[in-house]
């Protein structure tokens, strides 16, 4: 299929063509028909699906530039995001400058915003929940002609604590508006905000056939009797990347890392909660510019924000919330790139680990020796051991560890322990046989 298919207005193929889009991704292929229905639609996919244009291209579709007024709503839970759904949009203004598209987020002019929107509505609005809401309390900006509204990455939402006010801009709107709810994971406590605003939605889950893209190798390094920062130094000067982002749990991990690495002689920017909002803006657009070689964040990072040309991803720390792993890696291995993920390790971590291998992620186990990432040992060595030795009989066990400790033993003792284990196992192999052959004996006389 293509996207020429779906017989879009021609500015919008134009600005496909010139971008490089030519076939929809799966999640754009199966909702993007749902979408121009006018149907309300709940969409569950992973993150790097294409899913801000399945309702971008639709939205498009849909304005008449001609109408002085707000035709869709679109909101995003960090500005970064917002900023990243508004410059995809504003492609399509090169083909038709008529287009009205403002964003609106927060840490910008507020009196600025409102002084622009008295002279003119934009036909699409996307931003921070926030932001929105405070201009259409402040009466500036005049949402109820929308036909569209749009809650892009609701599960964030709801945890950066924004449903309260996405609650207040639903309820500006008419009755027959088009609630669109995108997200990577629909959590119970946004049921009542389904519930309230959504009607007979259609809800598709876009099966996820790899979590992880095919073209990432996820490596797994051991962080026991080591310092966590000596150890991303060492990383840092073995994988020399084209682009790396690392990711930590807290803003003071990210702190911490930052000034080391730094100190250390890395170009590395850091994102996270506390950076003001302007000198936010100006990290990311040295990061677009390739001033850095790497970036520290926190998990706010891994949603929305779509650095270009990520080649490695360290986990400094398996993340809290288990979904963010898959975040975190997705920022690389995009377009068929190859990306290399490098989690770090403590014993502690290996609970954690196995849920992650429970969604189809496989780890392989690496090592640094003479200045290489070389391929190491299994971490399930040591319990794959114990598990043959629990096959044995506590006595025979009971033998072979003493023999272990003992320094001096008469001679032939160790033979004569090993004549016993081999002893044990033919008993057992025997035992089997004699319970096969009893079951085929029965088997007959039932047949007869």
């Amino acid at each position: 299929m293509k996207f020429t298919d779906f017989k879009f207005k021609s500015y919008i193929n134009d600005t496909l063509e010139a971008i490089g889009f030519t076939q929809p991704t799966e999640v754009q292929e199966k909702l993007i028909p749902i979408v121009l229905s006018g149907r309300d639609l709940i969409g569950e996919s992973k993150t790097g699906s294409g899913k801000t244009h399945t309702f971008l291209l639709p939205i498009l579709q849909s304005i008449d530039p001609e109408k002085a007024e707000v035709q869709a709503v679109i909101t995003a839970p960090s500005r970064e995001l917002a900023t990243q759904i508004y410059h995809a949009a504003q492609e399509f203004t090169k083909f038709n400058p008529a287009l009205r598209i403002s964003n609106y987020v927060g840490g910008t002019d507020k009196a600025r915003q409102i002084k622009k929107l008295e002279q003119n509505q934009p036909h699409l609005v996307i931003g921070t929940p926030g932001r929105i809401h405070d201009l259409i309390g402040s009466n500036a900006l005049l949402v109820h002609t929308a036909h569209t509204f749009v809650v892009d990455e609701a599960d964030m939402t709801l945890d950066m604590g924004f449903l309260t006010d996405v609650d207040r801009i639903a309820s500006s709107f008419g009755k027959h508006v088009q609630m669109l709810v995108f997200s990577a994971t629909i959590p119970q406590k946004l049921q009542p905000f389904l519930k309230k605003y959504l009607h007979h939605p259609l809800m598709e889950k876009i099966a996820n056939h790899a979590v992880i893209a095919d073209t990432i190798e996820n490596w797994l390094l051991s962080t026991k009797g080591v310092s966590r920062n000596e150890l991303l130094l060492k990383i840092t000067k073995i994988i020399n990347p084209y682009m790396c982002m690392i990711f930590a749990n807290t803003k003071d991990r990210v702190d911490e890392i930052h000034q080391f690495l730094s100190s250390n002689g890395l170009k590395i920017a850091k994102i996270h909660g506390d950076i003001p909002p302007r000198e936010r803006k100006r990290i990311m657009n040295s990061i677009k510019n390739l001033d850095y070689q790497y970036v520290v964040a926190t998990d706010i990072a891994a949603r929305g924000i779509d650095i270009e040309g990520v080649s490695h991803i360290i986990n400094d720390e398996i993340p809290k919330d288990l979904t963010f792993f898959v975040h975190r890696v997705g920022r690389s291995g995009r377009n068929g790139l190859i990306g290399t993920a490098i989690t770090l390790y403590a014993p502690s971590d290996d609970a954690a680990i196995r849920e992650i291998e429970k969604m189809n992620v496989t780890f392989e186990p690496k090592a640094i020796k003479n200045g290489e990432i070389v391929a190491s040992y299994d971490r399930d060595r040591r319990e794959n051991r114990t598990k043959k030795q629990d096959e044995l009989s506590t006595t025979t066990r009971g033998a072979l560890a003493k023999a272990k400790k003992r320094k001096h033993v008469k001679p032939g003792y160790k033979r004569a322990i090993k004549w016993a284990v081999e002893e044990e196992n033919k008993q057992k192999r025997r035992a089997a046989r004699n319970k096969n052959n009893r079951k085929k004996r029965e088997s007959k006389k039932q047949t007869f």
